[in-house]
């Protein structure tokens, strides 16, 4: 089967997956442009290039890419420090420059060396945020603004808070009564959805903006109490005419390419966005039902080639999004046509129907978040990883607290941190064993020799007293570090002076297809 063909053959299940998640993504894309102090629409493209370009460029089946919240810091502080839009922009493009050269140095194979522990925290943590930033959207406060990751907000609250603030001097009943009915429905059509007939395919977030659309406007007939105000409505810039629409879009202003801030704010975006996608894509890749990996390397190619087409029309700088990318695995899809196609409904509609879009209530959309934050971060996950013992609970878990209590970015950092610390520990665990018979010793590797058991091995030949026999077993060791041969070798040839008789016992072929380098003095086996 085709690359094509594949793409084609799971249109049933993609088509309806790409609807959901350019719903969601509609009001993520208004909300960070918003948080950014950049033009509204510069996030609807950024939103449509993501899909579209990245899409077709990637090799992630499932990950979809946007404007994130991670970059809403940097882009805000770019715009006062550069003279203008068309400044920052040219440095959204030189950034795709330098993350295409990053694809060309393999620098995306780094992400493989992250801890599993770290990218379930991020997901766990990822839904908890969605969880606790919706439920004020679902109540009616918008205080902060859609797709916002970080514990701080503008308006002086932070995610806790708000919370409060919400409950008890800003609930509105007709938000509330629209997401409360969309929240049920949802759960109960995970259950109850058939499993066979047309109306398998029928998304059930789409039927939840349906049905907050249509009760808002009832209430505007039946109970104007509980009618929903414009401010907690979408809110889509609306050309009058063509020419109108055309002008949203904006092109970089290469006479600035000189500015060494242009190319100070290109270095920080390339690499911040850099980090974020493929962290991003390994979760991603976590939470596919298929098990699929991703080619992290060649996804630096696809942002790259994104923000640079995204610089070059007026888009924000992209990534690939973790809350777009979950709720387009929770609705369903199997390829990454449902992030192209998302991309072209987005086009679609703020070209056709940016009106009908202005009808959706955010307490609709929270609804779905909140539902696809709950399957990001569900009990099983915490217990699971608790079960796996403290090695993987700590990491895991202070990736969680961390990022709830910083953003996103710092979160990761801070859980990295954290997390290696943790492998570097199991890797000092003790790797070799000295045992004796009198006179006899036996000095037995337990696990491969890498550069920090240097000092553990010196240790262990140095306790081999005068006289004896020794032998050295490396036969469970599949690699073995040349300096660690270097001491080993250095051992052999002190042992004649202390009249030590040594042999050393391994499968040198093997050794040997495990990058062995140094030689290694052998002594028959006794």
């Amino acid at each position: 089967m085709t690359d094509n063909e594949s793409l084609f053959a799971n249109l049933g299940r993609d088509v309806p997956a790409s609807v959901v998640v350019a719903l969601v993504a509609l009001p993520l894309c208004l909300g960070i442009a918003l948080a950014s102090g950049a033009p509204l629409f510069s996030g609807l493209i950024s939103g449509i290039v993501g899909g579209v370009v990245v899409g077709v460029l990637s090799k992630s089946q499932l990950s979809v890419s946007g404007p994130a919240a991670g970059l809403t810091v940097i882009v805000l502080g770019a715009l006062a420090t550069l003279p203008s839009w068309e400044a920052f922009l040219l440095a959204t493009m030189l950034a795709g420059l330098m993350q295409i050269a990053l694809y060309f140095t393999r620098s995306g194979t780094l992400s493989e060396f992250v801890p599993s522990s770290v990218i379930t925290g991020m997901l766990a943590a990822i839904g908890l945020i969605l969880i606790l930033k919706q439920i004020p959207h679902a109540l009616g406060y918008d205080g902060d603004f859609e797709g916002s990751l970080s514990f701080l907000q503008p308006d002086g609250l932070n995610t806790i808070t708000t919370l409060f603030y919400s409950f008890w001097d800003y609930l509105l009943f007709g938000p509330m009564v629209i997401a409360a009915v969309s929240i049920a429905f949802l759960f109960w059509w995970d259950v109850k959805r058939p499993k066979e007939g047309p109306i398998r395919l029928l998304p059930g977030p789409l039927v939840v903006v349906l049905f907050g659309v249509l009760a808002n406007e009832g209430f505007k007939l039946f109970a104007p109490s509980l009618a929903i105000d414009t401010t907690h409505l979408v809110q889509v810039p609306v050309a009058e005419t063509l020419d109108g629409f055309f002008s949203n879009f904006s092109t970089p202003d290469f006479s600035l390419i000189g500015l060494p801030d242009v190319w100070i704010v290109a270095v920080t975006l390339a690499i911040v966005a850099s980090l974020e996608s493929l962290l991003c894509v390994k979760a991603v890749d976590e939470i596919d039902p298929r098990r699929r990996t991703s080619d992290k390397n060649h996804e630096l190619l696809a942002q790259g080639g994104g923000n640079f087409v995204s610089g070059l029309i007026g888009g924000l700088p992209l990534t690939s999004v973790i809350v777009r990318s979950s709720a387009n695995v929770s609705a369903g899809a199997v390829t990454k046509m449902s992030a192209i196609l998302h991309g072209f409904w987005l086009l679609a509609s703020v070209v056709l129907i940016p009106t009908l879009l202005n009808l959706i209530p955010l307490a609709a959309l929270a609804a779905i978040l909140i539902h696809t934050g709950y399957k990001l971060t569900t009990p099983q996950m915490f217990v699971r990883r608790w079960k796996q013992g403290w090695h993987q609970f700590v990491p895991f878990f202070a990736t969680v607290a961390a990022i709830l209590l910083t953003d996103l970015l710092m979160g990761i950092v801070i859980g990295l941190a954290i997390g290696f610390v943790f492998v570097v520990a199991r890797n000092f665990r003790k790797a070799i064993t000295v045992a004796n018979e009198g006179a006899f010793y036996l000095v037995k590797s337990r696990r491969n020799l890498y550069f920090i058991h240097k000092y553990e091995l010196q240790q262990s030949l140095q306790s081999i007293p005068s006289g004896s026999q020794v032998v050295i077993d490396l036969d469970r060791s599949e690699f073995v570090d040349p300096d660690n041969i270097e001491i080993i070798n250095a051992f052999v040839r002190n042992a004649e002076f202390k009249d030590i008789e040594v042999s050393v016992r391994h499968d040198l072929e093997h050794l040997e297809g495990s990058g062995l380098r140094a030689p290694l003095r052998k002594v028959a086996y006794s």
